[in-house]
């Protein structure tokens, strides 16, 4: 039985080998076409990145493998409402490309840790929320997809896991370690072709099977396993039934699995930690040429967003198995979704690294020696990876998503709340952030610590879990968690002094048109750095070898050899930079499709209620 579910065939094989072929090959062009010489050029590809690029990359660095996997397999057991998670971010992305994105551009930042330390001064803020990220990357992000994938290529091809693993890792890292964010968004953009056009073909086989919608709802509904074995016992098919409320997105308020309150509120405050201040995402968006390709990027990976509930959650219910030359394009689909993650996150946690972690370690560094250890990082990372697969294949799967969904629950609103207030309350200083992170990380972690210790239970083997602990849902918990950090931000804030105007110009949103010199919080030790590294250059004038000038090539560290600018140059450089103005044609036009978006996020809601 097992041969005939691997893939065997001349066509499914062929699908796959055109497939990493045309990735390689976009991956390969991208690194060689753009500039990856500089901290600019690596890190934010630039800022030349134009809007369709940009809507692509933020859509399918979000849609990993552990998604696929993880919410069709919620669908399977709960209906719709898991598609919740997908909408809620048609609001955050306008959020993001309307309110965040500019006072970001205008701070001048390449990290979210740099901005806090740009909006607060000090440097414990910077490093806490860059080492926190970085965790999270690494024990959710990319353990969930690559374990996900890794089991997919398994079954689908009867490859050692480990083998699937290093090879999947190889391929994604040669690009995105030479090649930096552009041939990370390039090659980002051909695996979301891939992933929708791979998605529908397959959704259409899938209602075609069961008989279009109506008989899909009807079908779904009678669906009920006559006995479930779970280890040595029995269970009643009561606790597997499809759910009363399965095509209902708002549930009830007490006995839903997923209950309306937690859906509006609390996903949406998880929602504005992910997408308006994880640097996985904000960092595509820095790359944008100007700020009506930024708005239009969001606008596009909104509209992009109404589609899992069509291509992953409905199949996820269907719950259908494919025949034979279609088991090529549905694991290609899956590897464009693990890729395309793993790129991202493997480019933005090298980006964090650098800027916020080993800037700390050598502040003399080079932008050449900066270049070199983001790429040594992700190599680091690649390793950790790998090396964590064996922990994440002991997890029961089934477990392993309850537990993703939810750390970010407990981890993420304290972040969330630190960026709101910093932006939108001038009153917050650095004491108060600092402390409603820690409060919050520690009333985050007790709850998931807990949770952990007991296990998530389920209705077949419920946890002994305290009701007190795990008894609230955790996205009830997760606004919780947002209140208690915030009522700390502003009471230790209240009680301290306030930071003086001078340091928040275009920083915070009531100042955001100022246009007044700003004095950074760290002006002084800024200003040092910039004279030690403009005494190294002056030293550094020997003439490389020819294997040196080969790696440098290779990597591109050849291209950030440039005439040193002027200091007018360099006024006009920085001044582009932080420019946010936008002609008002285009102006008009992304606000007209922003609004368009936020109806259309409303009307699917309401639909589906």
């Amino acid at each position: 039985m097992e041969s005939n579910v691997k893939i065997n065939n001349a066509a499914d094989i062929s699908v796959i080998v055109l497939y990493f072929v045309v990735v390689l090959a976009v991956g390969l062009w991208a690194m060689f076409s753009t500039n990856r010489g500089t901290v600019g050029g690596f890190f934010l590809a630039g800022r030349s990145m134009v809007w369709w690029p940009i809507g692509a990359s933020l859509f399918a660095s979000n849609i990993g493998s552990g998604h696929f996997v993880g919410i069709a397999g919620t669908a399977a057991a709960g209906g719709i409402a898991i598609g919740g998670f997908e909408w809620n971010a048609l609001v955050f992305v306008v959020v993001l490309g309307w309110v965040f994105v500019p006072i970001y551009i205008k701070a001048g930042v390449v990290t979210m840790p740099e901005y806090l330390r740009k909006r607060f001064g000090g440097k414990r803020i910077q490093v806490y929320l860059s080492i926190l990220s970085l965790i999270l990357y690494i024990f959710t992000k990319i353990s969930a997809d690559i374990f996900s994938g890794a089991i997919f290529i398994q079954l689908a091809i009867g490859l050692n896991l480990y083998l699937a693993i290093i090879i999947l890792l190889a391929i994604t890292a040669l690009y995105t370690i030479t090649g930096g964010l552009a041939a990370v968004i390039y090659t980002d953009t051909l695996q979301t072709f891939i992933m929708v056009v791979g998605s529908f073909v397959l959704v259409g086989f899938g209602f075609a099977e069961v008989g279009g919608y109506d008989a899909f709802m009807k079908k779904y509904m009678e669906a009920s396993p006559s006995n479930i074995s779970y280890g040595n016992t029995t269970i009643d098919e009561e606790c597997y039934a499809p759910r009363k409320d399965a095509f209902h997105l708002f549930r009830d308020p007490v006995s839903g699995d997923l209950p309306w309150p937690g859906v509006i509120f609390g996903m949406s405050i998880i929602a504005l930690w992910y997408w308006c201040t994880d640097q996985v995402i904000v960092q595509r968006c820095l790359s944008g040429k100007n700020m009506s390709h930024v708005k239009a990027g969001c606008i596009m990976c909104g509209y992009l967003k109404l589609l899992p509930m069509f291509i992953i959650v409905m199949p996820g219910m269907i719950s259908r198995i494919l025949y034979t030359g279609l088991r090529g394009l549905m694991l290609s689909v899956m590897l464009a979704s693990l890729m395309s993650s793993l790129t991202s996150i493997f480019n933005s946690a090298s980006t964090l690294f650098t800027m916020d972690i080993y800037t700390k370690i050598r502040p003399k560094a080079s932008e050449k020696e900066l270049m070199l250890a983001g790429r040594a990082f992700m190599l680091v990372l690649v390793g950790v990876s790998i090396a964590w697969v064996p922990v994440v294949q002991s997890a029961q799967s089934g477990q392993l998503f309850d537990y993703i969904q939810s750390v970010t629950s407990y981890l993420g609103p304290p972040i969330g709340s630190v960026f709101l207030l910093g932006i939108f309350c001038k009153r917050v200083n650095e004491q108060g952030a600092f402390w409603g992170l820690i409060v919050g990380l520690l009333v985050g972690l007790s709850r998931m610590i807990t949770e952990f210790a007991y296990g998530t239970g389920s209705c077949a083997l419920p946890s002994n879990c305290p009701f007190i602990i795990c008894g609230i849902h955790y996205l009830y918990f997760a606004i919780i968690l947002f209140a208690v950090s915030s009522i700390v931000v502003l009471a230790v804030s209240f009680m301290t002094k306030p930071i003086p105007d001078v340091h928040l110009h275009r920083l915070v949103w009531s100042l955001r048109n100022s246009k007044e010199e700003r004095i950074d919080l760290d002006a002084e030790e800024e200003q040092d750095k910039a004279d030690e590294k403009d005494e190294e250059k002056d030293e550094e004038s020997e003439e490389p070898g020819c294997l040196k000038k080969a790696y440098n090539w290779f990597c591109g560290l050849d291209q950030g050899n440039e005439p040193k600018l002027s200091k007018e140059e360099e006024e006009m450089m920085k001044k582009k930079l932080t420019d946010t103005s936008e002609v008002p044609l285009w102006r008009n036009v992304m606000n007209i499709n922003g609004i368009i978006l936020l109806t259309v996020a409303v009307f699917c809601h309401a639909f589906f209620a």
